[in-house]
């Protein structure tokens, strides 16, 4: 077994749902971020990377059921080239770089490029097929922008609750306030707003043909807290979970090489960490949120460190409750989570937030002289994934 690392990452600006990026096909996001990690890497050969493993959680429309294939394409990467698309909804482009570095450290590969995209503008209406030829009956367009779609009616209801739901039930669960919900949405807009201003994303973004988006578009650097507790609860009357401290409908692609220790000569450039351990966990569908306590404790005992090396987390923030929930279990300093904002403000699209997420760590861990990070997300249907860096 080899060791894996990330050498490059980098993302498109997020746009809102029905915003700057709306216009924009998912096939054509991603080939947009494929071709920008190829010119970050200029004396790379675009015929010596291995494979390209992307993660997409739609699929039905322009996605085309295999997105990686068709952005490699798009971005005049050889034919020759494999590409593959993986679905593990909001944790599908962690999971893609999983795979990557599984590939890299069995040997079956030297370099592999990584990433996600996700157009939930763009997801199409889709109808089940009639069950016989020349059906009188009507049927109902469902949206496969989020959640639950044709659910097979021999799951248990409360596993098929909404996905605000599912988190109003951990907020009865763990007792977390809407007044620390809306404390954490406003941190993360302050904290994303001064990323961005600092010019700490500029490295790490491009730009989209045709789109002017300079920066990601739902952060609210004047949002404020009287402004958050203004908002009315979203899923319950009386509820905790607002528009204000839940992650918006996003559209969006990312981006990462990751390679093994030779890949350094293709690439002509060293890398920026080593991933050190991965982890998986699954639960109760309704508890998904809380399902990267798990994962993380897994990708730490891989790593063989524990809670207390740690130094910078990226948590990809869902839903505010969730993301608390978390950090509480972890009892960990808040301080060091999301330092540059989390998905409340910079947004969520499904398929490309763990490239986001994993990118972003790499990157911090390096702006802050950490050596040791845990990415982590959390996936609907109850199922959460992380990753261990350690900065070189």
């Amino acid at each position: 077994m080899t060791a894996s690392f990330v050498y490059s990452a980098v993302r498109t600006a997020f746009g809102r749902h029905g915003g700057a990026l709306a216009g924009v096909r998912p096939d054509d996001l991603a080939a947009t971020v494929i071709s920008a990690l190829m010119e970050k890497t200029p004396q790379l050969e675009p015929g010596r990377v291995d494979e390209v493993v992307f993660g997409n959680s739609n699929g039905a429309g322009e996605d085309s059921r295999n997105v990686g294939r068709m952005g490699a394409l798009l971005a005049g990467l050889p034919v020759s080239v494999p590409a593959n698309t993986v679905n593990r909804l909001c944790g599908s482009s962690l999971d893609a770089a999983m795979i990557a570095s599984r590939a890299v450290e069995t040997g079956d590969a030297d370099l592999v490029l990584a990433g996600g995209v996700e157009s939930m503008s763009r997801s199409p209406w889709v109808l089940p097929r009639p069950q016989k030829p020349y059906s009188t009956r009507d049927e109902t367009l469902v949206s496969t922008t989020l959640g639950w779609r044709h659910t097979n009616p021999r799951f248990p209801q409360e596993w098929t609750v909404s996905l605000g739901e599912c988190n109003e039930q951990l907020q009865e669960k763990f007792g977390i306030s809407r007044e620390r919900q809306d404390e954490f949405a406003l941190r993360s807009h302050r904290l994303a707003s001064q990323a961005w201003d600092e010019g700490f994303y500029e490295p790490l973004t491009t730009s989209v043909d045709g789109v002017d988006l300079r920066r990601d578009e739902a952060i609210r650097a004047g949002s404020t807290a009287e402004k958050l507790a203004s908002l009315k609860p979203a899923f319950r009357p009386d509820g905790t979970i607002t528009a204000g401290n839940a992650s918006p409908l996003s559209d969006g692609a990312s981006a990462l090489l990751i390679g093994s220790e030779r890949a350094a000569d293709l690439i002509g450039a060293q890398p920026l960490a080593r991933i050190a351990g991965r982890g998986a966990a699954a639960l109760e569908p309704q508890l998904f949120g809380y399902a990267p306590v798990g994962a993380a404790e897994r990708a730490l005992s891989a790593a063989g460190i524990s809670w207390s090396d740690v130094g910078a987390v990226e948590l990809n923030e869902a839903f505010a409750v969730q993301s608390l929930a978390c950090i509480d279990a972890w009892d960990i300093d808040p301080d060091i989570v999301n330092v540059r904002g989390g998905a409340i403000a910079i947004g969520h699209p499904l398929g490309a937030s763990g490239g986001r997420v994993l990118g972003t760590l790499a990157h911090v861990l390096r702006e802050r002289g950490e050596r040791w990070g845990v990415a982590a997300i959390c996936i609907g249907v109850g199922q959460g994934l992380a990753v261990v860096l350690e900065a070189l």
